[in-house]
Formats: C-alpha cells, sequence, structure tokens
C-alpha cells in the first residue's frame, strides 16, 4: 500500500472529525459501540474512521467501533491506513496488510506450542513499518516516547503538518526503502521537509521564528569588543549566528529516532499488550493433588475475568508425561482433561496455550499436578 497525503478531498471528512469531539459519534443505534485502544500507553491525535464512527484518539489511544467493522487512521491529512480490522487492542503492525496477514501464522517454541510473539518481533524489520514508527515518534510533543508513557501528536503540530504537505517536494511513501525515508542533506526526504517545517514548541518562542540568513548575518556589524560599548537595541554578527544555531538545531530529523529506537518502543507496546490480554484469562485451578490411585480423567478450564470465554484455539502439553498425561483439550469448551500416570511423589506441570477468539494472540497458562 502507497500512502501519501491528500488535501481537497479529505475536507469534509476532517470537518466531520473535528464535530465529533475526542473519541467520536456513535450512530449506531441503541446498542452502544465498543471502545478499543491503539497500542498500549497512549497514541492521541490521530483521526480514526469506522462504517459507523469518527473521532480522534484521547491521550490513552482509545477509539470506538462495532464488531465487524475496520478502521481508517490519518494524522491531520496524512493518511496512514485503512481496512483495519476493529479489535481492542490495534498495533501499529496492523496498519499494514501484509504485516497483518503475517500475523495470523504463529510460530512454535521450544516447548512445541504455538504463541505469537515470534512472529511479532520477526515482522519488527519490516521498512515500511520501521519508516512509520519512526515518524510518528518524530511528530510526538516531547519525542523522546520514555517507558509507560505514549505518543502525544498534539493540535499545534497537527496544523503545522497541514500546512507544510502541500509546500514539500514528493509525497511520504512509507514503503520505499529506509535510507530514502530518512535522506538528508541538500535533498531531504518529504518526510524530513515535513519535519523541518514542524515547530515542537509554544507558538510565539524564538525557535519557531526563519533562522537568520548568512545574508543578513554578514551584514550585522560586529559586537564590540568591550562590553560597555555593546547596544541593547542592535542584534550583532555573532548574536544573529548563534540565534541560527539555536534555531536549526531545533529542526526535528528522522535521524534522531533510529530503527533500533522504534523496534524498542514497538517491543514494550507488544508486551504490555500481550500481558493485558493474558491477565484477562485463569484457570479454576492452579494446584491440583490428586493419589496415585486415582487414575480417573480430571479436567481444567478457562476461565476469563468478567466475561464467557470464547476461545478459537487451544493445545496442550505435559512436562512430565510418565506422571501426568493429557487426555484430550477442546477449545469450544476451554476444557483440559488429564489423568495420573505415575507413582506417589511426581508431579507434572500442564501448560496450556489458547488462542481466544478475535485475536491472533496466544495465552499461556499452566496447571501444576501433584501426586500424593
Amino acid at each position: 500500500m502507497r500512502f501519501v497525503h491528500r488535501t481537497a478531498p479529505l475536507t469534509v471528512l476532517l470537518s466531520s472529525f473535528a464535530l465529533t469531539g475526542c473519541l467520536g459519534s456513535d450512530d449506531g443505534g441503541s446498542i452502544a459501540a465498543e471502545t478499543g485502544q491503539l497500542n498500549f500507553n497512549g497514541f492521541s491525535g490521530l483521526d480514526f474512521r469506522t462504517a459507523s464512527q469518527s473521532g480522534t484518539t484521547n491521550l490513552d489511544g482509545q477509539f470506538r467501533y462495532y464488531p465487524g467493522e475496520t478502521l481508517s487512521f490519518q494524522v491531520g491529512d496524512l493518511v496512514l491506513a485503512d481496512g483495519v480490522p476493529a479489535r481492542p487492542h490495534v498495533t501499529l503492525l496492523e496498519f499494514f496488510p501484509d504485516i497483518r496477514s503475517a500475523l495470523q501464522t504463529p510460530t512454535v517454541d521450544t516447548e512445541g506450542l504455538r504463541t505469537h510473539t515470534r512472529t511479532e518481533l520477526n515482522l519488527l524489520d519490516n521498512g515500511a513499518l520501521m519508516n512509520m514508527t519512526r515518524l510518528l515518534m518524530s511528530l510526538d510533543w516531547t519525542q523522546g516516547v520514555p517507558e509507560d508513557e505514549g505518543i502525544e501528536i498534539r493540535q499545534r503540530v497537527i496544523d503545522q503538518l497541514n500546512a507544510a504537505l502541500p509546500l514539500i517536494d514528493g509525497t511520504i511513501d512509507f514503503n520505499v526503502p529506509t535510507t530514502e525515508f530518512t535522506a538528508t542533506g541538500t535533498t531531504p526526504s518529504p518526510a524530513n521537509q515535513l519535519l523541518a517545517r514542524i515547530c515542537f514548541h509554544p507558538e510565539g518562542d524564538e525557535l519557531c521564528e526563519p533562522p537568520p540568513t548568512p545574508e543578513q548575518i554578514q551584514n550585522a556589524p560586529e559586537r564590540p569588543e568591550n562590553e560597555e560599548d555593546w547596544d541593547p537595541d542592535v542584534e550583532y554578527r555573532q548574536d544573529l549566528q548563534a540565534k541560527r544555531d539555536r534555531i536549526l538545531e531545533a529542526i526535528r530529523t528522522l535521524d534522531e529516532i533510529d530503527n533500533e529506537d522504534a523496534r524498542t518502543y514497538l517491543r514494550r507496546e507488544l508486551k504490555d499488550i500481550t500481558t493485558t490480554v493474558s491477565n484477562g484469562y485463569y484457570l479454576d485451578e492452579d494446584v491440583a493433588n490428586h493419589p496415585a490411585s486415582d487414575t480417573e480423567i480430571k479436567s481444567v478450564r478457562v476461565q476469563r475475568i468478567g466475561g464467557d470465554t470464547a476461545l478459537a484455539e487451544i493445545e496442550a502439553i505435559s512436562t512430565r508425561p510418565e506422571d501426568v498425561t493429557i487426555h484430550a483439550w477442546s477449545w469450544q469448551s476451554a476444557e483440559l482433561d488429564y489423568f495420573v500416570s505415575g507413582d506417589s511423589g511426581g508431579e507434572s506441570e500442564l501448560v496450556m496455550s489458547f488462542r481466544p477468539e478475535n485475536t491472533y494472540r496466544w495465552v499461556r497458562k499452566s496447571l501444576r499436578v501433584i501426586i500424593r
């Protein structure tokens, strides 16, 4: 997919965004829309739209949707993604159709169980993902995106971005090679041209002014050697040069956030979402004790906090099958059946890996079985 900025065709769309407030409108009738979240630690300032909802993500990165809808995202007039399945948790990886498709194929870990985490990590080297993430991190007001904090794209930044887009040479295409996307020097990339036209300081700050030109600096008078001869109403050559240096140093470029910074940020967000999804499920018992003589089939069930358990897939292993043997499992009933097969004093851990409905993420829970 090629991501470009649009101007005139988005006028009506952006007007509707502005009218809907933060999380936006609810046009679905009497049934309340659900609330999803972009990334984990917050992502504000992105306009979103579904078939029934529109608005702007708040500081928590929240958006509204009805199950089965898809999302489009943009920052100001810059289109980022469309056709993104609306779910409780969405990340930047799902902005790209090829990555979104690859996420559906889990990898197998050393225990022989399926997991999504390795798949996610393997996809973080995608060039388009790196380009988009670096630009969005650069648009963050504080830019650093420290741990446990999200991205905040303020309206002041969006206003400047919209004014700058028609003035840059070329279009912002996330699919070009990273070296081309992040080019600086005499022929900066469209993304760096865009950043150069945005001031990340309050309106009226000196750093938002055009820098003095070399000609202005050359034509300015030299500062007198004696401080007592300085005129407070005169901008000397040294003053103008220092001012130019400060303004130019305040201009952001994509070089300030490299691919490893972007991967670190994405890994953190993905890990936090996985933890949140996992924390929503538990087994109806953590430890089971059975006498060696009791070889009847036992069951352990997956439970969901605050809702019905709805699984799409499930699998399990016994770490010591000579002591405890798995008989069967069922995603429909969210249950694992097992029986004691060892002697007194033995034990095993039954590790269950399951995928809830409406997510590619796998959750892992374990039951410790002790043989008396």
